[in-house]
C-alpha cells in the first residue's frame, strides 16, 4: 500500500528536521515564489518569498504540518534536513508521490557552526536569485562546491557593509555603484538591504557599456527589484536623481576610482566602499634619489606605487571630513586585488585633517607624484591649509 503525504510528513518529523525548502512553483497564481522554514528554540520559522518581498510566521509542529500539505496545491518539491539525513517529497505534473531519503555529506550542526563562526549573512538555501543566475547556487539553494569562495567574498563584503550600518536608524537607502558591470554584486546589495535589513534601497548602477546596462535592466524587471535602475553614463561628471548616502566602486580601473571618490565627496555621501583596481597611474610617476631601493625592481616598484595610492586616497578622505579604514576584502590567496577603502562621514578634527594632508604632501614630495584625487579635490583641500 502507497503511502500517502501526512504519512511521510509524520515519519520525517519523527527525526529532528532543522530545516525545510518548498520549492518547484506549480500554480502559477500562487504570490509566492518560494517557501522556506527553520527550526528555532519551540517553534518553526517560516519565510514566504514573493518577487519583491518576504512574509513571515511562526508555527508549532502540528500547524506546520497543516501548512505544509496543503502547500501541495502550489509546490511540487519539499526538501527536509535533519542533522544528518535530507529527505524530500516530490509531487509529478500527474500528482504521484516520490519519496527519496539520503544522508547529508555534511551535517546542518557542523555547517550551521561554521556560518557563526564566519559571521555569514547569506546562508545556503536562502532564496537569492542572483546567486542562482551567477552560478554560486544551484537551483535548489545549494552552493556550488567551485564557487565556495566566492560565496565567502560576497559574504565578507556584506558584512562590511553591515558592520558600517548597524548603529543607523535606516528606513530607506540612496546608493551609487559605480563601475558596476554584470552587476551580481549589486543584486546582492539590493536583496541585503531590502530583503535582510527591511531598509527601501534606491539603487543605480553605471557602466559605459550600453549591452550590459540592458541586461541589467532587464534582470532587474524580472526579479521584481523596483529600486534598482541601471544607466549608460561615464564615472566623471555624473549627475544623480537623488543625493546618494552610499558610494560603492569596485574594480574601476586605475583613476576611474579617483574620479568615483571624488564625486562621491562632492556630493556628501556618508558612506563610501571601494576596491581599487590596476593602479598604474604612480608606477609611471614614482622617482627619488633618497629611496631608489624601492624603484629598482620593477614588481616592488608596482607594488608599493598601488599601496602609494591606495593610502593617499585614505589619508585625501580623512582631509575632507571622513573617518577611513584600509582593510583586507578577502583572503589573498583568493585575489591579489585584495584591500578596501572604507569610508564614513564623520566629525574628523581640524588639527587631523591638516596632518592627515602634510603626510600626503611629504609624500608626493619624495616620491615625485601627482595623484588624481589629490587634484580633483584641491579646492576642499586648499581650504584645511588655511
Amino acid at each position: 500500500m502507497e503511502k500517502d503525504f501526512k504519512t511521510y510528513l509524520n515519519e520525517i518529523f519523527a527525526d529532528n528536521i532543522k530545516k525545510i525548502v518548498i520549492s518547484n512553483l506549480s500554480n502559477k497564481d500562487c504570490k509566492y515564489k518560494k517557501i522556506d522554514v527553520k527550526q528555532t528554540e519551540n517553534v518553526f520559522f517560516v519565510s514566504k518569498y514573493t518577487q519583491t518581498q518576504v512574509f513571515n510566521e511562526n508555527l508549532n509542529e502540528d500547524e506546520l504540518k497543516e501548512f505544509l500539505y496543503n502547500a501541495q496545491c502550489d509546490f511540487k518539491q519539499f526538501n527536509f534536513f535533519s542533522e544528518s539525513t535530507e529527505y524530500c517529497l516530490k509531487l509529478s505534473k500527474k500528482n504521484k508521490l516520490f519519496f527519496n531519503k539520503l544522508k547529508n555529506k555534511s551535517s546542518l550542526s557542523q555547517q550551521a557552526s561554521n556560518n557563526r563562526k564566519k559571521n555569514y549573512i547569506l546562508n545556503e538555501f536562502d532564496d537569492i536569485p542572483p546567486l542562482v543566475d551567477i552560478g554560486v547556487f544551484t537551483k535548489e539553494g545549494k552552493i556550488v562546491a567551485s564557487m565556495q569562495n566566492k560565496f565567502k567574498q560576497i559574504n565578507r563584503f556584506l558584512e562590511i557593509i553591515d558592520d558600517n550600518i548597524k548603529d543607523k536608524n535606516l528606513s530607506e537607502i540612496n546608493i551609487i555603484d559605480f563601475g558596476c558591470g554584470k552587476s551580481y554584486l549589486t543584486f546582492i546589495i539590493y536583496y541585503y538591504f531590502k530583503f535582510i535589513k527591511n531598509i527601501n534601497p534606491h539603487i543605480i548602477g553605471l557602466d559605459l557599456k550600453e549591452d550590459v546596462i540592458k541586461h541589467c535592466n532587464q534582470t532587474a524587471q524580472k526579479y521584481g527589484y523596483d529600486g534598482l535602475k541601471f544607466e549608460v553614463g561615464n564615472i566623471n561628471g555624473y549627475n544623480p536623481p537623488f543625493t546618494p548616502d552610499m558610494v560603492v566602486t569596485l574594480h574601476a580601473c586605475d583613476t576611474a576610482t579617483d574620479f568615483a571618490l571624488a564625486n562621491a565627496v562632492n556630493w556628501g555621501a556618508k558612506m563610501i566602499f571601494s576596491v581599487p583596481c590596476c593602479q598604474h597611474e604612480l608606477n609611471n610617476q614614482i622617482k627619488t634619489d633618497n629611496f631608489s631601493i624601492i624603484t629598482r625592481y620593477g614588481i616592488v616598484k608596482e607594488r608599493i606605487a598601488a599601496l602609494y595610492t591606495d593610502i593617499m586616497r585614505c589619508n585625501l578622505l580623512a582631509s575632507v571630513g571622513y573617518k577611513v579604514d584600509l582593510m583586507e576584502f578577502v583572503d589573498l590567496a583568493h585575489s591579489p586585488k585584495n584591500l578596501l577603502i572604507r569610508a564614513s562621514k564623520a566629525n574628523i578634527a581640524v588639527s587631523v585633517k591638516k596632518e592627515r594632508l602634510q603626510e600626503v604632501e611629504h609624500l608626493k614630495t619624495e616620491f615625485n607624484l601627482q595623484p588624481t584625487l589629490y587634484k580633483l579635490l584641491k579646492n576642499r583641500l586648499s581650504q584645511i591649509e588655511k
